[in-house]
């Protein structure tokens, strides 16, 4: 059975076709002319963020009460595949920001939903989710930022590190652990709105990466930063853990959509190369060696599309889908570094050039295997809950 917060997610297939179609015009005049630039220079896309506001990426999954377009999983993973085929980077922007949403939306307070979720959906507000610390990353129960109420606040203490729109954001769901010495520890943990200009709540370092330039991540530094206790998501303390977790079944499905994307977009850019290439006075396409290589892209690329469908389509009924989102992320995030590799092997020595874009599909498409939980930890996950959906 789908939930309250589910049942409100349909699209109509008019819209749908309408909506790829002002993406792919987008794509066309205004993505492709800067992607380099901006790749090489990791130049934040301050334009291409608006742009994104304007076709309302960063309302996509909010519901339409709060101004938001309310699209299911299943386009948005369409919209963030298409996008990712020539830019994955800027899809990480509003990802992050609809999973912070996705926690109020769920969890919230009606007081909270209304006072965040309309400014979030219009791009006023550019969020994150703040979870990983530099000691707790896969574990998240091992966190250590602490959260003492005091009067009408807490106080918040600790360090966050590789937080996506970190430096850019202006607010992020918090993770922090309010009662230390829980047992079991996620008891002990809770999820907060915490808003840039807060006392105390500081911006370190913009890390350097291989690839996944122009989106910022960043460190976010807490010291003594006083939060107001009505920005408790939900309003009640040792919920965290699972309003967290709550939205990464989706976030996984856009690490997949990207992973398609990345896929799809090497299996492209190589198709295109291998019909206009010629050695021995042919395309190299019409060559043995190249047809194996692009036969096994394509079935790769399908493949991962399909499982990604089939994750966002279990997600949409509001099915239990963590095995189904696990798989769809391990399998197309391995796609888009196996499709990468082969189109650089097509492309010969002019793929190390920073000339062309293949080399920035084979560097993005790394992070798909670490991004969202590890590919070692999706097994895992897959392996449990298809043991426990089949018992001896």
């Amino acid at each position: 059975m789908a939930t309250a917060y589910q049942q409100t997610r349909g699209v109509d297939a008019a819209f749908e076709a309408q909506l790829m179609d002002a993406i792919d015009k987008w794509i066309d005049r205004e993505l492709r002319p800067v992607v380099m630039a901006h790749d090489h220079g990791d130049i934040w896309p301050e334009k291409i963020v608006d742009q994104m506001v304007d076709l309302g990426l960063f309302g996509a999954t909010i519901g339409e009460e709060y101004g938001g377009l309310g699209l299911p999983a299943t386009t948005y993973a369409k919209i963030v595949a298409r996008i990712s085929s020539y830019w994955m980077a800027p899809t990480g922007i509003f990802n992050s920001h609809l999973i912070m949403a996705l926690a109020i939306e769920k969890f919230g307070t009606p007081a909270q939903k209304a006072k965040w979720l309309p400014k979030m959906a219009r791009g006023e507000i550019r969020g994150g989710l703040a979870l990983t610390e530099p000691d707790a990353g896969t574990d998240l129960q091992g966190i250590r930022m602490t959260a003492r109420r005091d009067g009408d606040d807490y106080v918040i203490n600790g360090t966050k590190t590789w937080i996506s729109n970190g430096i850019k954001g202006h607010a992020f769901a918090l993770l922090v652990k309010t009662d230390p010495n829980a047992d079991p520890r996620y008891k002990g943990m809770s999820l907060f709105i915490a808003d840039k200009g807060l006392p105390g709540f500081t911006t370190g370092k913009k890390i350097k990466k291989l690839g996944y330039n122009s989106i910022d991540s960043g460190e976010l530094i807490f010291d003594n930063c006083r939060i107001p206790a009505d920005q408790l998501i939900g309003g009640v303390e040792g919920q965290g853990f699972f309003q967290a977790t709550g939205g990464l079944e989706l976030g996984r499905i856009n690490v997949a959509a990207r992973g398609v994307g990345l896929a799809e977009g090497s299996l492209r850019l190589a198709t295109d190369y291998a019909q206009q290439r010629k050695t021995m006075g042919k395309a190299i396409s019409e060559h043995q060696a190249i047809q194996l290589k692009l036969g096994e892209m394509v079935t790769r690329a399908r493949a991962a599309r399909l499982l990604t469908m089939d994750a966002a389509e279990a997600y949409d009924r509001g099915e239990r889908c963590d095995m189904e989102a696990g798989m769809a992320k391990y399998f197309a995030s391995e796609a888009a570094v196996a499709n990468s590799q082969e189109a650089m092997r097509i492309y010969g020595g002019y793929s190390y050039s920073k000339e062309y874009d293949i080399e920035r599909f084979y560097r993005d498409s790394m992070l798909m295997c670490i991004g969202e939980g590890t590919n070692e930890m999706q097994r895992m996950i897959i392996s449990r809950q298809w043991v426990k959906r089949n018992p001896a």
